[in-house]
């Protein structure tokens, strides 16, 4: 049987009377049950819910979507992302945010027998800093650029939650690198450093463990004749693009994004922006595994390197990590009471 949290009527935002496409509440609402809609495909697909039995389709109409395209990985034949058509509003309005034709949205971890393993194995690649080598991020990309192509880049917008959230924000920085920026919207992102946010209680200690870790990555970088590349072309492109980053402050998954935004920021009114910024490269990555791939998508720098982003920060306590790190907070009314901030 379907759990109640994939059954939209139990587990599904209220009612909107009057979509806002400039209400980030209503943006983050939408899109956020897009994903879940994926989950829930792939909860369908798992559980032979066909017809009038699958669970799905609600996550996607409640907003006037329609299923375009699934995107199903070549490994184990799961539902790990799909591409939703808007059948309503795409045009672009004066002094609004413009609406998407498609949204792209890829699901993150399901910890099923089905899906486990190739999930896992994503989930290390990112610890490992090479999820670019994956056959998900290689046919999301691919499906951006068509779409970018056929479309334009403002007409798409892309998200992902978790292991999905990784995808989509590899995904989207490669678009931008190269001068086709996306929306993005990223939901519980892992980043590959250590959650001192949630480990550690002194600020003092927390700003001085990170500032000692990038004086050794800078140093490293220089040995190695890394080049800061701050005037490059495809750093001038990254620049200028704003993925919207949704964090838990209680999720050691993604809470590492407030101390690291924090932490180059206070690098800046130090004037120590250049160490920071050289502290970028994955020097494990270069180490280990940059030797291995000729992949056009691959890059030394850490997947968490963004110049500007814009940082939504859930502040509600909650009582568990299914909680903390759930899709569904995102669409909970009571996220007014979030701080959000712009990183530039």
């Amino acid at each position: 049987m379907a759990s109640r949290r994939e059954i939209f009527s139990f587990s599904g935002p209220p009612p909107i009377p009057s979509f806002d496409w400039n209400n980030l509440y209503h943006r983050a609402s939408l899109v956020s049950c897009l994903v879940q809609g994926v989950y829930t495909m792939e909860r369908d697909r798992q559980q032979n819910r066909c017809g009038s039995d699958s669970k799905a389709r609600p996550w996607w109409a409640f907003y006037r979507f329609t299923l375009y395209q699934q995107l199903r990985d070549a490994l184990d034949g799961s539902i790990y992302g799909a591409v939703f058509q808007n059948d309503i509003n795409y045009q672009n309005t004066p002094n609004s945010i413009v609406p998407p034709r498609y949204i792209i949205a890829l699901r993150g971890t399901i910890l099923s027998p089905q899906t486990m393993a190739c999930d896992v194995q994503l989930n290390i690649r990112i610890a490992f800093e090479n999820l670019y080598r994956g056959g998900r991020f290689v046919q999301a990309i691919q499906a951006m650029q068509y779409f970018v192509a056929t479309y334009g880049n403002t007409a798409i917008w892309i998200a992902g939650h978790s292991l999905g959230a990784g995808l989509a924000l590899l995904a989207g920085k490669i678009m931008a690198m190269y001068g086709c920026p996306v929306e993005a919207y990223i939901f519980n992102p892992p980043i590959s450093l250590i959650p001192l946010e949630q480990l550690v209680e002194s600020e003092d200690l927390k700003c001085a463990v990170r500032l000692a870790r990038d004086i050794l990555k800078a140093g490293i970088a220089r040995v190695l004749d890394l080049n800061e590349g701050h005037e490059s072309h495809l750093f001038m492109n990254l620049a200028s693009w704003r993925p919207h980053l949704f964090v838990n402050q209680s999720d050691p998954v993604c809470s590492e994004y407030i101390g690291y935004f924090n932490h180059r920021g206070d690098m800046n009114e130090l004037q120590l922006g250049r160490i920071e910024r050289l502290a970028r490269y994955s020097i494990r990555r270069i180490l280990f595994g940059g030797g291995e791939s000729s992949s056009s998508y691959s890059s030394e720098e850490h997947l968490h390197f963004l110049p500007s982003a814009i940082v939504m920060v859930n502040t509600i306590i909650s009582p568990d990590f299914q909680t903390d790190h759930g899709i569904h907070q995102w669409w909970n009314p009571m996220l007014g009471q979030f701080s959000y901030q712009i990183i530039a």
